[in-house]
This record gives C-alpha cells, structure tokens and sequence, in this order.
C-alpha cells in the first residue's frame, strides 16, 4: 500500500495515546505461556500476536511472520519445554535474519534445536542450564532469549555479556520484568544469573507506553514546532528509548510531565549538531537521522552496526531514503554522517518504506517540508503502531492511498 500525506493546514495541537510498548508485550506473551499469567493489556500488533501463535504452540508448525523476537524469544522458551516439537517458520525476510549464535548457545546447553528447509526445528526437553556464552554482537535478543528460558533449566543460568553489549537497557528491561513474575534474576556489570524456579503471575501490570512509537512524535513535534501530548507516558520507565526525551531536546524539542503524560513543545535553542552514540537505543536512529536531516543538522550517529540486521538494512535504507531530499548521508567507520551539504533535488521524493515499520514512521513526517511525499509499503507500520496512519489523520494530517 503506498500513502500519500499532507501536512496539517493549521498549527500542530495534538493529543494522542501512545500503543502499549510492543518490546514489553513481546516479553509478557513469551512469559505467560510458561506459567507467568498477566492480567493487563498488551500491545495489539503483529509482532506480539506473533510471539503468542508461537509460545502457545506445542507441536507442527508455528508462524512467527515477520517477528525476529518471536522466533528468538519462541527457540528458547520451546527448547525449555519438554514434550515440544515445533517448526517456528516465517516469512523469508525473517529466515534470513541471524540465529545461528543462538542456536548454538541452546545447543551448548543441550537443546536439540536446529534450521531446516522450512525454518527452525525445536524439540523441547529439560535443561540442566549453568554457564553459557553467547555472541549477541548482532542482537540483545539473543541474551533475552536465554534469560526468559533460564528459570526452566534445572541449575539455572550464569550468563557473562560483552562489556560493549549494544542495546543493554533491552537486557535490563527483561530482568526486570522476569522479577515481576517472582524469577531471581539480577545483573552484575556483564555478569548475569538467573536462578531456576517457577514463573508466577505477574505482580503488577508493567508493560508501559511506547516509548519507541513516541519517537516519531517527538519528530513531528520538532519539525511543525507544534504542541503534542502523549497520553500515558511517564519520565520513570526500564525503556532504553525513553532516552528520546533527552535526544531531541538537542532537536528543539521540550518534554514536560504530568499526571497526563508527556507535552511536547518547541525550543528554538536547538543544538548547531547531532552527536550521538545510538549502540543504546538502535530502534530511534531513523526517527533522528530524518529529524536531523530535515532541519539542517549535521549529525554523526554512531553504534548503528545493529540496524544492518533490522526489518532491512537500515543503513542502506536511511542512505538511500535521505538522498531523495538532498541530504548525501554517509557511513563511516560504524556510523551514519552527514556533513550538511545538500544537492538540488528536481522532484518530489516517493519514499520506500523497505518493508520496515520503523522507516515508514520516520518518513511519513517529511511530508511537513514536501507536501504530496508518498510512502510506498505503509501497511509495515502494523508490525508495531497499527494505528500509526490513523494517528497522524487525528493531528491533522491528510493521508490517502495513492497510485
């Protein structure tokens, strides 16, 4: 489906609810179906209707679609789990995505677990657990797989992380929810252990707002200089991208917080560059590099490496995507860089989402400065936000399918 998107005729004032965090609900559904009951509401979207269809299943196939988290997340918990024999299949995009590391941690601790023809072979058995190593160099995933499963295994699990682990607070975020649900679970500079034992249902209803899907509200707040609110957003959160508060103060972007949520309002006192180390928090890096780029930042994004193995390559995607506005974004040395110059652009951009959610949602607000920009592959958006499109017509944007 390809969208074409104008820019609201009058002032930004927005006031939306932001989805339920699709990171934390993907966690929660895993969870559950080993015993960790949750009585509140989880983000209604493909990944987490994903991570359900495969946790649930016990033997033949189970469809994990485009969902990295759930064929990670679903190989461990399943290995666990004896008395499984589950195929976890997908598209082709997500069999292409890396788990070879992870297969081969599972199997250090005696899984029996293996790609086939058709996808990833797991048949379930107990675990004995005790220390294991991973190279989670691609994904945190890969670590939260092995913790989530760890209770399970007879001895539990010791766990040493590399000191550089990109995207740490994903890691943290899942220690902290498996203590929720009664799990001795801690973390100790790049030491973890998880200790076995039972899940219980979970002891407050902790899956948050967000904070990822906000970051492109931050960015359509900073390029109309607008106001938005986000419901249900608070500044305490385990999310690493709650950090989009911070990020795009230096975009011109002022977050006050109240009993409501989050306020959005502009800043004219923005900073002359962007310099950042996004190995934290990989999944804000398109909403940024667009904002950056669309008010004439310059902008050096390291710790990016992480997005090559994304939905798509969103390095090559961002490079490609901002050369369409004039903007000739460079990487370098593990990093995204643009200079600020700019080159004539004699047409209007016709973006290509690159069947990744995350890139639609950043090129959608381009539409601010090139009223009429189009953005082919806008269906992606459901993976995470399926109300995104819907959301920018309650701000005010006119958004239509085009041809």
């Amino acid at each position: 489906m390809k969208v074409r998107i104008l820019p609201p005729e009058d002032m930004l004032d927005a006031e939306l609810e932001m989805p339920l965090s699709k990171s934390m609900s993907v966690r929660a559904a895993a969870m559950a179906a080993a015993g960790a009951a949750y009585d509140g509401m989880l983000a209604e979207c493909a990944d987490v209707e994903a991570m359900r269809r495969v946790a649930e299943t016990r033997a033949g196939v189970a469809d994990a679609g485009e969902s990295a988290a759930a064929l990670r997340f679903g190989m461990a918990m399943l290995a666990a789990t004896p008395g499984t024999d589950v195929v976890i299949a997908g598209s082709s995009g997500l069999m292409a995505r890396p788990v070879d590391a992870l297969v081969d941690a599972l199997r250090s601790l005696g899984a029996d677990v293996e790609r086939t023809e058709g996808g990833v072979r797991v048949r379930g058995r107990r675990l004995a657990g005790g220390k294991a190593a991973v190279d989670a160099s691609v994904s945190s995933q890969f670590v939260s797989a092995l913790l989530m499963a760890a209770p399970l295994m007879d001895d539990g699990l010791e766990l040493a992380i590399d000191w550089n682990q990109p995207s740490l607070p994903y890691i943290d975020m899942t220690l902290a929810m498996m203590r929720a649900r009664g799990v001795d679970a801690s973390r100790a500079g790049v030491d973890i252990n998880v200790r076995a034992g039972a899940y219980k249902p979970a002891q407050v209803c902790d899956v948050e707002r967000d904070w990822s899907a906000a970051a492109f509200w931050y960015e359509i707040a900073a390029l109309t200089a607008g106001f938005v609110t986000l419901r249900g957003m608070a500044s305490a959160s385990v999310q690493g991208d709650s950090a989009v508060a911070e990020i795009f103060r230096r975009l011109g972007v002022v977050t006050a917080f109240d009993e409501d949520g989050a306020h959005l309002s502009a800043d004219p006192e923005m900073h002359a560059r962007l310099d950042y180390d996004c190995s934290s928090c990989p999944d804000l890096v398109p909403a940024m590099a667009v904002t950056a780029a669309m008010l004439g930042v310059p902008f050096e994004l390291a710790g990016v490496g992480a997005l090559r193995h994304k939905e798509c390559d969103r390095v090559v995607a961002i490079i490609e995507e901002l050369a369409k506005v004039g903007v000739p974004v460079e990487f370098d040395r593990g990093a995204l860089v643009w200079d600020g110059r700019r080159v004539p652009v004699m047409e209007m951009p016709a973006f290509d989402s690159h069947g990744d959610h995350r890139m639609a949602m950043a090129l959608a607000p381009v539409a601010v400065f090139a009223p009429g920009v189009t953005v082919d592959g806008a269906e992606c958006v459901g993976k995470s936000y399926p109300g995104f499109w819907d959301d920018m017509r309650a701000a005010g944007f006119e958004v239509e399918a085009a041809e």
